[in-house]
C-alpha cells in the first residue's frame, strides 16, 4: 500500500512539472510573437491553452483521488493540498500568455511603437521565476523559494519603467500613440502578474515543508 502511495505521488509530482514546463513555453511563445508580431504565433498560443486547461483539470482530479482514498498525513496532506493550489497558479500564469498573445493580435499591422528593451528582461524574469518556483516545490528547496520571493521586487521595478516610460515620452506627447501604446503597457502588467504567481508557488513550497505562512511577511522570509 505504501509504495502505491509513493508511486501516485511520484505521479502527481511528474504532472506538476510537465505542467510548469508547458506554461513556460507558453510565456516564451507568447513573447516571441510580440517580438515578431507574428499572428501565426499568438494563435498558436491561444489555441494550447487549452490543453494547458486539461493539464489542470487532471492535476486536480489526481489531488482529489489521493486526499479520499489514501487519507495523508502531515506533509504528504499538505503536498497534495498545495499541489492543487499550484495547479491553479500555473493556469493562471497560461492565461495571462494567452492576454499576451492577445495583445499581438491587437498590435498586428502595425509598427511597434519602441524597441522592446525592459519587456524581454521582464519576460527572461518572469520565466526563470515559474521555473524556480516549480522547482523549489518538487525538490523542497527552500532556499530557492526565498530567492524567487525576493525577486518580486525587481519585476514591479521594470513593469514601472515600462509604464512610466509608455505614459511619460509616449502618450502623453502623443495621445495618437496609445493605441499603440496601451498594449505594451498591458504586456508589461500580464508578465508582471506571472511573477506574482511565482511568487505564489514558492510561498505554497515554503509553507509545505516547513508549515510557516510566509504570504505578507517578508519577514519570515530573511
Amino acid at each position: 500500500m505504501e509504495r502505491h502511495f509513493d508511486e501516485e505521488l511520484s505521479a502527481l509530482k511528474n504532472e506538476i512539472l510537465n505542467m510548469g514546463l508547458v506554461v513556460e513555453a507558453a510565456i516564451e511563445k507568447s513573447i516571441e510573437a510580440l517580438k515578431k508580431l507574428s499572428k501565426a504565433k499568438a494563435n498558436a498560443v491561444i489555441t494550447g491553452d487549452k490543453s494547458i486547461d486539461e493539464m489542470e483539470n487532471k492535476i486536480d482530479e489526481m489531488c482529489i483521488d489521493l486526499l479520499a482514498l489514501r487519507q495523508p498525513m502531515a506533509s504528504d496532506l499538505r503536498f497534495i493540498a498545495m499541489s492543487m493550489k499550484i495547479s491553479t497558479d500555473l493556469e493562471r500564469m497560461a492565461d495571462l500568455a494567452v492576454d499576451i498573445a492577445q495583445r499581438v493580435l491587437d498590435l498586428s499591422g502595425k509598427p511597434l511603437l519602441k524597441p522592446l528593451v525592459d519587456i524581454p528582461r521582464l519576460a527572461v524574469l518572469s520565466k526563470e521565476m515559474a521555473r524556480d518556483s516549480i522547482e523549489a516545490f518538487l525538490n523542497k528547496n527552500i532556499d530557492l523559494a526565498k530567492k524567487t520571493i525576493m525577486r518580486d521586487s525587481e519585476a514591479d521595478k521594470l513593469r514601472n519603467l515600462v509604464q512610466s516610460e509608455l505614459l511619460n515620452d509616449y502618450i502623453q506627447k502623443d495621445p495618437l500613440s496609445a493605441s499603440r501604446a496601451i498594449p505594451l503597457l498591458l504586456v508589461a502588467r500580464h508578465l508582471e502578474r506571472i511573477c506574482d504567481h511565482a511568487t505564489n508557488i514558492a510561498e505554497d513550497a515554503i509553507y509545505m515543508v516547513e508549515a510557516e505562512v510566509v504570504k505578507h511577511h517578508l519577514e519570515k522570509i530573511n
